[in-house]
């Protein structure tokens, strides 16, 4: 979500169920943002992505530390990828203690992996305390998008899962995976987002109903 996301969240008359705050991309607007999150109508869930994985402003750990600490309290749930759990415990520690949720997430930014490596994964953010497993490919070819669906349509990881494609069949996946029971659906909150990701009407045109 960026500044110009949050003003319109904020007005929105149907927000989705939860907003998810990118504090990788609001950290040169972050003390408005302080003053303007109290003001947002529904839940929300703050992430400070790593660069590896789509992270913007090149961020150290320390500084996505700071920023996840400071909006922490305010959370519903707070998203901290596999690779950084080692560097976050602490932070994750202090999650649990104010009954804010944990996503542990993995983002594959060029395929899509095995179910086996997906299960592992899924295993270690279960290990690391996850509430919910999220794991974001690239589905730019029916095997890729064939694989994340195989994944969580297995059942084989007794842990909620969100599951969503990047690319060509991103918007595909999202609502295939929606429709496959994935925990969390992400849509933007207008068009020419991420490659593949749906804004949010488009995203509720396409859903069933009920």
């Amino acid at each position: 979500m960026s500044g110009t996301d949050l003003n319109r969240a904020i007005r929105m008359r149907e927000p989705p169920d939860f907003f998810e705050l990118r504090l990788d991309r609001l950290v040169s607007v972050v003390d408005q943002l302080e003053k303007k999150v109290q003001r947002l109508r529904t839940p929300f869930i703050i992430t400070a992505r790593h660069p590896a994985e789509g992270g913007a402003n090149q961020l150290s750990p320390r500084q996505r530390r700071d920023l996840l600490s400071r909006f922490l309290s305010r959370a519903h749930y707070v998203d901290v990828e596999l690779r950084s759990v080692p560097a976050f415990q602490s932070l994750l520690r202090l999650a649990r203690k104010q009954n804010v949720r944990r996503i542990i997430s993995v983002h594959y930014l060029k395929d899509t992996p095995s179910f086996r490596m997906l299960r592992t994964k899924a295993h270690a953010a279960k290990a690391h305390g996850a509430n919910i497993f999220k794991v974001t490919t690239r589905t730019d070819t029916p095997a890729q998008l064939a694989r994340l669906i195989d994944f969580v349509t297995r059942e084989e990881v007794d842990l909620a899962v969100s599951a969503m494609g990047l690319g060509k069949l991103g918007w595909v996946s999202r609502i295939l995976l929606a429709c496959a029971g994935s925990a969390l659906v992400y849509a933007s909150l207008s068009e020419g987002g991420i490659e593949g990701q749906l804004s949010l009407a488009q995203l509720r045109a396409r859903l069933p109903r009920g």
